[in-house]
């Protein structure tokens, strides 16, 4: 049974990664905050115990996944937002580079201008803020540096429920599940949702093809916030009962004043040219994450 380190994974996304890999991988999971009885503690920002935690594992991979994704946070705190989402990438790769085993970095769709209407793996990233400069940074380091590397782009995440879930679907949900009867949702916000479970599911499929290098990685489907938030609504059975404000990003500007890009839409083009690219429709897999995670809230 092959190793794997998972170093940052006790988020939403790492949610999905233990239970996507748990069941062929022996794991080592690991992560600041521990949450799950799965989890032990390390701070991957303190290099020597990442060295010294992955290397007594000893594994086949390293998958480097934890990083700070509050756009607000990061603008606020630039020291700590580098030191964890680019330096301690550069520790992964050191410590990757020593065990000559491969490396798996997560980025985001967050580091374009948002200029053009879609972006494939071929086009030049322009990042806006910290957050998107810090994982941009991390991109390169691990391009120019890493020996084998798979780097996968993700879009706007949702996945494992109300606990670890602190983005978009989440936030309506709690507004909904806290008796409100209006959302008002931005129509200038373009992008592409990502299923936390079929991101790691097509991060498995990469590994057991033994295929590196740049992924965008995002379900299938050209969206915006507005249509997300729709589509929510009327598969919670709510389109007679919560009404659906289109406003503009001005209109939150105080609570999210970070700078953000008016269009995140990512085309998995690598993996469409490979065959290897099973990311469903973002509308089948809302669909499935309310069924398995908010199963009592659908009508």
């Amino acid at each position: 049974m092959q190793k794997i380190y998972m170093a940052g994974v006790g988020g939403m996304l790492g949610e999905a990664f233990y239970k996507v890999f748990n069941e062929k991988y022996l794991l080592k999971c690991t992560d600041i905050d521990v949450n799950e009885k799965w989890l032990s503690h390390l701070d991957f920002r303190v290099e020597g115990d990442y060295r010294e935690d992955v290397m007594k594992f000893n594994p086949d991979f390293l998958f480097h996944i934890g990083a700070y994704t509050d756009l607000e946070y990061c603008e606020l705190n630039e020291k700590d937002t580098y030191l964890t989402n680019t330096k301690s990438v550069e520790y992964a790769v050191n410590i990757a580079n020593e065990l000559n085993i491969p490396l798996l970095y997560i980025s985001t769709a967050g580091i374009f201008d948002g200029k053009k209407d879609v972006y494939d793996e071929t086009d030049q990233p322009k990042p806006i803020g910290h957050y998107g400069r810090s994982k941009y940074l991390g991109e390169v380091y691990v391009k120019n540096n890493c020996r084998d590397f798979i780097i996968c782009r993700a879009g706007w995440m949702m996945g494992s429920g109300a606990n670890k879930d602190k983005k978009f679907i989440q936030k309506l949900i709690k507004q909904i599940t806290d008796g409100a009867s209006e959302l008002n949702v931005v129509n200038d916000k373009l992008g592409t949702p990502t299923y936390t479970h079929d991101f790691a599911n097509n991060v498995k499929l990469l590994i057991e093809k033994a295929e590196y290098g740049l992924f965008n990685m995002v379900c299938q489907g050209l969206t915006g916030r507005l249509e997300v938030a729709k589509e929510l609504v009327s598969l919670l059975g709510l389109k007679d009962s919560v009404k659906v404000n289109e406003v503009t990003s001005e209109f939150f500007s105080k609570e999210y004043f970070a700078e953000r890009p008016e269009c995140e839409r990512l085309i998995n083009k690598r993996l469409d040219d490979l065959g290897l690219n099973i990311m469903r429709d973002w509308r089948v897999a809302l669909k499935d994450y309310l069924d398995q995670y908010y199963s009592k809230l659908v009508k």
